[in-house]
This record gives C-alpha cells, structure tokens and sequence, in this order.
C-alpha cells in the first residue's frame, strides 16, 4: 500500500499530510511512488504520528480498491468507517454493493453483497468467474476507444442488441462506459437505458489492475453476490452479523431530485423503508452502519435512540454538477456499534 492510497483512507491530499505532518510536499511528492518500508524512518515516525495510525502495518497489506468508479463511493472515509466496523462478526452484508470501498477493504470471510442495478451485480460476477475473458474485451474496447465508439455501445440497450451479449460481453461493456462516460456516471432513464454523455477523458484506464486481485479474493472466501431487492437479501442477517447500507442519498438542497442509478429510483419513501429496515435488525441482534448526506431530514428519519449519528466531511469528485463535488457533508449511522478509540 503506497502512501497517496493511505491518504485517501484518511480523507486527505498528500498537501494536506504534507502540512500535517511536518514533511515538505516535494520530499513526500518523491517518495509517493515508493514503498513505505523504504522510507526513512524519520518519515514513517512522522505520518504515523500524523495519521495516528502504524503506516508500516498499511503498507504491508494486500489492499483491493474498486475496479470501477461510483458516485458516492467510500475510499475517502474509509478511515472514518472503520472505527465502527466491529473487531468480530458473523456474516458481512452490504446490499447496496456499487464500487464495493470498504468491503473490499475489510476482506471479510464470509459476505452477501448485492445491488438492484443488474448490470453492476453482473459485473461483480464476472470479475469472480470470468475475469480473463472480461480482460481481453476491456483490451478490445481500450484500443477501440472513442466517442462514435462510446456511443455504439450506448445504443445497444435501445436497439435491442445488448438481449444477444454474452454476461462477459455486458460486464465489458457495463465497465467501458463506467470509464468513460462523463464523470464516472451510470444514469439510466425510466425504460433502463443508459444516458450518460460520453467523457472526452485523455487517457483512461479501462482494464483495471484491480479484477486479477479482486477475482482472486472473491474466489477463496464465502461470498454471495445477489441482485434486487436489499430488504429480501437482509432477511437473513442473524445476532452478531454486520450489515452496512450506502443507498442513493438524500438530496442536499429541496430543489434536488433523488439519484436514479435503476429505472426504479429510490426516493424518500424507500429512505423511510431503509429506516425501518434498520430498526428491525438493530432490535434483533445485527449490527448495523448506514451512510447517507447530512441534511436536517436524517435527525428526523433516526430519532429513535437505537440510532447514533456521527458527522463526517467526505470528498466527492464523481457528480453530474461540479458545484456538487469537493468537500460535502456526510452521517455515518449506526446501531449497536461502538466507535474505536
């Protein structure tokens, strides 16, 4: 694990750690590209003491990030999450799975992961059972790069030619369009078809070095990918296991609308079903971690006393409107969990 790696986990720029920890920019500038059991050990001591945390232990560690970009994804309050992850449970649940930050990072043995966007949960699939074969299109499509490219894929969903793809073929396609359409979208309109404009990016990385590892790890421990409903996939959550909740947010501001990802949507209803959701597994033994935006309705949403709320400042750089990224506030909730010290 290389240090700009660790500084996203603590929500940080390497500036910001430079200016924390007493290292000018350009020395931690030169050696971002090199092991942290080279570094000298003034340095080590120095982002230790900074982070608050043993960068050694870090820096040995297999660490899997997500092979694709999601809007609201985790890596910038990994850090914040994990203090409430408890140190032991049963079975680790996370149902609305999108680039899947945290529970890539924690690795659990035993998991249900899943989404109501069929083409991710596809994608997660593939990468567990097919990953060379996803590899060599991602290849084909890396070469093939451009927006009359972007945009014959795009139609497939419309012309009704993605009915005759192959799982891979989809997986491929679903991971070339997360790349580079614009800003790392994926929006589709009420009939499920994609209309995210394409990105225009110079050079993208199309074949993640990510599916290797990934697959690797997804093939060894007990992991359950599944597509729907997350209140259905839930149901078998038991005392001791831990379930974590990233849903579409709640808007920030009244003029805005809720984030469709599917065709369905999921608006303040479905926010109040989550809510209840959360309650029944929290009074039946589970251990439960939600994160949503900090805006006033979520006081009202988990007044009940089962629920903690905890404020964090996370940093978005996947939105449709520039205004909307940078540094945004964000809750981490949660139910019979104790932050660590």
């Amino acid at each position: 694990m290389l240090i700009d790696e660790i500084a996203k986990e603590h929500n940080l720029t390497l500036k910001q750690l430079s200016a924390d920890s007493n290292i000018a920019y350009t020395t931690l500038m030169s050696m971002k590209d090199s092991s942290i059991l080279d570094w000298k050990s003034q340095y080590i001591d120095a982002v230790s003491k900074a982070l608050a945390t043993d960068i050694k232990k870090l820096a040995e560690k297999e660490v899997l990030t997500p092979f694709i970009k999601w809007v609201g994804g985790k890596r910038q309050l990994l850090n914040e999450l994990k203090k409430y992850v408890p140190d032991d449970f049963g079975t680790y649940y996370e149902p609305f799975i999108g680039g899947g930050a945290l529970f890539l990072n924690l690795q659990p043995d035993k998991a249900v992961i899943n989404d109501f966007n069929p083409e991710l949960t596809n994608l997660w699939r593939v990468v567990k059972s097919q990953p060379e074969e996803l590899v060599e299109l991602l290849r084909t499509h890396q070469i093939n790069n451009s927006k009359e490219y972007y945009l014959d894929l795009r139609l497939m969903d419309r012309d009704g030619r993605i009915v005759s793809m192959s799982e891979v073929e989809r997986a491929a396609r679903f991971m070339y369009m997360n790349k580079t359409g614009f800003n790392g979208l994926w929006r589709v309109n009420s009939k499920g078809q994609n209309n995210v404009p394409y990105g225009k990016y110079a050079n993208p990385t199309i074949v993640s070095p990510m599916i290797i590892p990934i697959n690797k790890y997804l093939s060894e421990k007990n992991v359950k990918i599944k597509t729907g409903d997350y209140q259905e996939v839930v149901t078998t959550a038991e005392t001791g296991d831990f379930v974590y909740f990233d849903p579409p947010y709640i808007p920030a501001s009244s003029t805005s609308v809720f984030t469709s990802y599917t065709a369905n949507g999921f608006g303040l209803v479905q926010q109040e079903q989550l809510r209840d959701t959360a309650l029944k597994l929290a009074k039946r033994g589970v251990r439960v971690m939600l994160s949503n935006a900090d805006v006033p309705l979520i006081e009202e949403l988990y007044s009940d006393s089962l629920f903690e709320i905890h404020h964090v400042q996370a940093t978005r750089a996947i939105n449709s409107k520039s205004s909307a990224r940078g540094k945004v506030g964000e809750v981490i909730i949660t139910a019979g969990l104790r932050k660590r010290d």
